[in-house]
């Protein structure tokens, strides 16, 4: 799978390293008693982590582990925080979730505030140097509360690491209306780098609580919604000509961009790269000598 996402120019994230649901950890897992189970997860993490190294872009390290806290209470209340200083040894360069849900979905779940994830967070970092550390929100919706989520964000904003929305859906009648909605406005906050649908496909019909297409792939009213945003934010080929200075200012959206250019007293033309992207701080410059 890893093979053919690379074949075809598709990031791919890790979900997940350990889960600390109790209903996800295998009942040969629950089995150990304490240092057989340490052992058991330095394996875990040393195999999928040093096979995948490199490869992805991010992993869920410690999944759900707001809510829940399986190795915390087998293995300390700094398992988490041990898991993910191991995780950044193992795979310096990809991004470490902290993912879990609610936090945008549910202002009533108490156990996920925004203040209750920012706490977590805070005590993993807190635990050593984690300079690729970046917050993972499920997005698992019923009916959105638009101004609830926007609050939510601006406040995980400030911690001031990349935010990603990891598993968004909608259950819903009007599911595409709502999931339209959700990702308008995650799309438009600065802190947010990503976002990914929860959609499986399967030849029986749709798996999930969400599906962007029918078995044959033609898009449901939700794929619709998402080609529509996916051709919106979208910078189309644009012709323009510079200023007397030889200056010309563009507002692109985040992308690679392969630009042409060509000088009227010249007969060859160039051919550049721009990569458009949060690093880049909105100060992109490319700068051509003819």
């Amino acid at each position: 799978m890893v093979a053919f996402a690379k074949q075809h120019g598709i990031a791919v994230r890790g979900h997940n390293v350990v889960w600390d649901d109790t209903r996800y950890v295998q009942n040969w897992v629950q089995s150990l008693p304490t240092q057989k189970l340490r052992e058991a997860v330095n394996r875990r993490f040393n195999s999928v982590m040093t096979r995948y190294r490199g490869q992805v872009i991010a992993w869920d390290v410690v999944n759900e582990n707001v809510h829940y806290s399986y190795y915390e209470s087998r293995l300390g209340e700094n398992a988490s925080s041990i898991f993910y200083q191991q995780a950044h040894q193992l795979d310096p360069n990809s991004l470490m979730f902290l993912n879990g849900y609610n936090t945008l979905e549910a202002p009533e779940d108490e156990k996920v505030t925004p203040e209750k994830y920012l706490q977590k967070l805070q005590q993993i970092r807190s635990f050593g140097n984690f300079p690729r550390m970046a917050i993972g929100l499920e997005g698992h919706f019923t009916t959105p509360d638009i101004s609830y989520m926007r609050s939510a964000l601006d406040k995980l904003a400030g911690a001031n690491i990349p935010i990603w929305l990891t598993e968004v859906d909608v259950a819903h009648s009007d599911e595409s209306k709502h999931l339209e909605d959700i990702l308008r406005e995650a799309y438009s906050h600065p802190a947010v780098q990503g976002i990914v649908i929860f959609g499986v496909w399967n030849p029986k019909g749709c798996f999930s609580r969400m599906c962007l297409t029918d078995v044959n792939f033609k898009n449901l009213p939700t794929g619709d919604v998402v080609d529509k945003l996916i051709s919106e934010w979208r910078t189309h080929n644009v012709a323009a000509t510079t200023d007397a200075d030889g200056l010309h200012r563009a507002e692109l959206f985040h992308g690679e961009y392969e630009i042409t250019i060509n000088h009227p007293s010249s007969n060859s033309s160039s051919v550049r790269s721009l990569t458009v992207d949060s690093a880049s701080q909105n100060n992109n410059i490319l700068t051509v000598m003819v």
